[in-house]
């Protein structure tokens, strides 16, 4: 995914906050000289990665917060998928990467639908199965990942590595 923002490489990166947030952060050498767009459910989060970037030579991406959350709650899910829609129709990415969980299954959901190469990489969390997320996200996924060997199978998730 190397690239950078004069090429026109667009990535919008999205995870719950919590430990998906941190998963999603441990990545962040992926997607270097890329134009950013950071997606998570917890104001806060700007001033970690604007310091973050800065470390690295890197200008400060932008960061959207949507609602929180989870499958029990219907309303405040329909609400988050339309405010994802907002967000990806504003940034147009060429590749949506997520740790998870809710908000991470609409940006691939949507995000494939606008052409968009969709990339999931299950919790590391998940030791002993796929998350519910991560299991409905798999047909929406061009690049399908668990962080547990033993959780990979032929038909997916492939297995390449852990962010511990």
């Amino acid at each position: 995914m190397q690239g950078n923002s004069a090429t026109g490489c667009r990535v919008l990166c999205v995870a719950s906050a919590g430990g998906h947030w941190v998963q999603l952060q441990r990545l962040r050498p992926a997607w270097d000289g890329c134009a950013v767009t950071y997606v998570t459910t917890r104001a806060g989060y700007e001033a970690q990665v604007a310091a973050d970037a800065a470390a690295r030579g890197q200008p400060a991406p932008r960061i959207r917060v949507v609602t929180e959350a989870s499958r029990w709650q219907k309303l405040k899910l329909l609400r988050q998928l339309a405010e994802l829609a907002l967000i990806l129709l504003r940034t147009r990415p060429q590749v949506v990467v997520t740790t998870g969980a809710a908000p991470g299954y609409f940006a691939l959901l949507l995000g494939r639908r606008l052409g968009a190469r969709t990339i999931w990489v299950d919790s590391i969390a998940n030791a002993a199965e796929l998350s519910a997320s991560g299991a409905r996200a798999r047909r929406h996924a061009d690049l399908w990942l668990t962080q547990w060997e033993h959780l990979a199978t032929p038909d997916g998730p492939a297995y390449a590595g852990a962010v511990l």
